[in-house]
């Protein structure tokens, strides 16, 4: 057995050994084991099930909660000759049937699912016929109420282990606390505890605090202080463009990132990434699962993330090969404040909640009693602005009116244009078409293959540029040739969705456990104080704080953190710092304005003893300093 999975890897991947813990997983899971492998950022979960996957009878069935992942992934197999293919609630129904069909066929070896697709029925009844040998949860940290990621759809993946109660169970996630994995295995009704987990401590990484109320400038030096690849972590979508837009000035190439951008958009910018056209993506966490480029030489958060959780994962993207890296965290003494305002932004008041509740079956247009297992296409930013709704605290009432079982709120809102045609080649022969309607179906065959067979993702702008013509010529035929059942096209879509998991109730009736509510918030509560812990403690070592809060202990610091870091410095003695002043003294009395950060270029000493030394001088009333300019007094 070890042989095969052995030779699987080398002939699909390439690869002559495994990483650490990828071939246990891999061994448990063929011996009929449930599973759970907590492999930190970068551990090479997806191949623990997709080499599996191929070493099994029968179909790998892949629970994923990111539609772009899920894409990335089939596109990846599909390209190194693996059959797989995905479907989820923003695509058709044709192309839903298709994938099933497909998978009916015995002409796929993995089907990805999106995790509301398992509260359909049809799907539940198509699935029964299928023979599923491996059952794979990936991010399963969105299982547990526990975790920071939890989504009530995903508590649907134990009725549909009930019908293939021979297929084991793989549990994938990066991050977890003992008390989620605990309650993984729980809510997935693990057949014994079976846990594969490595270390979280990543010796190559390097964690930073940097403080300062100066945030641009602080990372500025950051950035010109090491070499590679970088990404810069902000929490909002204008912030991206705006620092990228300064960076560029600066003389360091970066560009931006974030979820509203167009399909398009987001590929040509992460390849250009990958491929080193510029150096710096600065980006909101939409830029997170799935990017995977080994040579992250640093990971600057701008901004304090909520939890650790996510701050491990995101921070983990650097370093990947393996070489020295740094995860750079900047923070402000006003960061504890928006930090705990986070809390209310993410638990808005139950009377809010309804409203919001109320007003999407209004603006949805869903009668009360109807809209059971519809899928409606939902504009949030059109919403808010309808109902003057403050945007935060609206998209935390939909979160947890998902989390209480009222409807599935889905951001995708990255559904590429995608064409399939629908009659064969014979029949194309005696088709009669409008010249302009003709000329863009002809280059449309001559710029895509597999047409016939599947459902083949376009590019309007592209075949435009090709025809010299405008992208509404080229819409306005595929749609003319899909009215006339050549083809079906189906154009991209730029909105997010909400599948009603119940009808439509009065808002009166509409409830929000404990376990919801209260109990989620007094989580929240928790990893926020933790974040802090860990952001603003200067004693303990940064790793060691990472482990505790991840329930593994350490008997050693890890001596490259800013903290471990500041403690093997040595003492200033009195004799340097009489240096130091002397150097101060003698630069300021020079003609014209003298500044900090010349003070810092000057003079042979860290910043630290510098800035200490200033404050001694202040104390003693010998200089002055006013917006980062130092004076004798008296002058």
């Amino acid at each position: 057995m070890r042989e095969t999975i052995k030779e699987i890897l080398h002939d699909y991947w390439g690869y002559d050994s495994f990483r650490p813990l990828q071939e246990d997983i891999i061994m448990s899971v063929m011996q009929g084991r449930d599973t759970l492998g907590l492999l930190p950022t970068g551990g090479g979960k997806s191949i623990t099930f997709q080499v599996p996957a191929m070493a099994l009878e029968g179909l790998t069935l892949v629970v994923t909660p990111l539609i772009a992942l899920m894409k990335d992934q089939v596109d990846n197999l599909r390209a190194i000759g693996i059959k797989a293919i995905y479907t989820h609630s923003g695509l058709s129904r044709a192309e839903h049937q298709l994938a099933l069909d497909k998978c009916r066929y015995g002409k796929v070896k993995l089907l990805y699912v999106s995790p509301e697709r398992l509260q359909s029925k049809t799907f539940i009844d198509n699935l029964r016929l299928l023979n599923v040998s491996l059952i794979v949860v990936d991010e399963a940290h969105c299982i547990s109420q526990w975790g920071y990621d939890f989504r009530p759809s995903y508590l649907r993946i134990n009725s549909v282990r009930a019908l293939f109660p021979n297929a084991p169970i793989l549990a994938l996630t990066a991050s977890a606390t003992p008390e989620v994995v605990d309650d993984i295995m729980l809510r997935l009704n693990f057949n014994g505890r079976n846990l594969y987990s490595r270390s979280f401590s990543r010796d190559n990484l390097s964690y930073i605090v940097r403080y300062g109320e100066h945030k641009e400038s602080i990372l500025l030096k950051v950035l010109e202080g090491t070499n590679g690849s970088a990404i810069v972590y902000v929490r909002s979508r204008r912030r991206t463009k705006e620092i990228a837009e300064m960076l560029i000035r600066e003389g360091i190439s970066a560009d931006f990132y974030h979820a509203g951008l167009a399909p398009e958009d987001k590929n040509e910018k992460q390849n250009l990434w990958k491929n080193n056209q510029f150096r710096v993506m600065v980006a909101t966490n939409a830029f997170g699962m799935g990017i995977d480029k080994p040579d992250v030489r640093v990971v600057v958060h701008h901004d304090l993330p909520s939890s650790l959780e996510e701050y491990y994962q995101e921070a983990g993207r650097a370093g990947r090969d393996g070489l020295p890296s740094f995860a750079v965290l900047l923070a402000s003494k006003h960061d504890k404040s928006t930090l705990s305002r986070r809390i209310s932004e993410n638990f808005p008041e139950k009377d809010f909640i309804k409203r919001v509740y109320e007003l999407t079956g209004n603006f949805l247009d869903v009668a009360i009693g109807c809209g059971y297992n519809e899928v409606y296409e939902f504009n949030f930013n059109l919403f808010c602005k309808r109902f003057n709704l403050p945007p935060i605290p609206t998209h935390s009432a939909l979160t947890l009116l998902s989390q209480a079982g009222y409807i599935d709120f889905t951001e995708e809102i990255s559904t590429r244009s995608r064409v399939m045609i629908l009659l064969n080649k014979q029949e194309l022969y005696s088709l009669r078409l409008e010249p302009q309607v003709d000329t863009v179906f002809q280059l449309l065959l001559r710029t895509y293959t597999g047409l016939f067979a599947d459902y083949v993702y376009i590019n309007e702008a592209l075949l435009a540029s090709r025809l010299k013509a405008s992208e509404e010529i080229i819409y306005q035929s595929l749609l003319t040739l899909s009215r006339m059942h050549v083809l079906h096209y189906v154009p991209r879509k730029t909105t997010p969705y909400i599948l009603y998991t119940t009808s439509r109730e009065l808002p009166k009736y509409v409830t929000l456990s404990k376990s919801v509510y209260e109990e989620q918030r007094t989580r929240l509560e928790r990893r926020i104080e933790a974040m802090k812990s860990f952001t603003y403690s200067t004693i303990q070592c940064r790793v060691n704080l990472m482990l505790e809060y991840f329930g593994e202990k350490s008997t050693k610091t890890c001596g490259k953190c800013d903290v471990c870091r500041s403690q093997l410095k040595k003492p200033t003695t009195q004799s340097q710092i009489d240096k130091i002043k002397q150097s101060i003294l003698y630069i300021i009395s020079q003609p014209g304005e003298h500044t900090i950060n010349e003070l810092f270029a000057n003079i042979s000493a860290s910043k630290d003893d510098i800035l200490d030394t200033l404050r001694q001088l202040a104390d003693e009333s010998l200089i002055t300093i006013a917006e980062g300019v130092v004076r004798h007094v008296g002058e």
